[in-house]
C-alpha cells in the first residue's frame, strides 16, 4: 500500500515539474499519470545503465530521471498530436 502512495507522490512531483517546464496545463489526474509514466520510463532507462545493487532498489537520482522521463512523455504526447487533455496557454 505504501508503494502505491509513493508512486502517486513521485508522479505528482515529476508531472508537475514536467508540465511547468513544457508550459502546458493538465488536470491533477493527468499530471499524476504523466509523472508515473515518466517514472517508469526513467527507471527502466536508469536500470539499463546502472543496475541496482543487491540491497537497494532506488537510485540517488531517481526523481531527476523521473522528471526527465515525464518531460519526454509530455513532449512526445504533444509532438504526435495526442492533445485531448492538454491546453496550451494563449498569448
Amino acid at each position: 500500500m505504501f508503494h502505491l502512495l509513493w508512486y502517486i507522490i513521485v508522479g505528482l512531483i515529476a508531472g508537475y515539474i514536467a508540465k511547468s517546464v513544457m508550459h502546458m496545463h493538465l488536470s491533477l489526474t493527468w499530471t499524476i499519470v504523466l509523472g508515473i509514466i515518466g517514472s517508469i520510463i526513467g527507471g527502466a532507462v536508469t536500470h539499463l545503465f546502472y543496475p541496482p545493487s543487491a540491497g537497494g532498489r532506488f537510485h540517488p537520482g531517481g526523481i531527476i530521471v523521473s522528471i526527465l522521463g515525464a518531460i519526454l512523455v509530455l513532449y512526445l504526447w504533444y509532438k504526435f498530436g495526442a492533445r485531448a487533455h492538454v491546453q496550451l496557454p494563449r498569448g
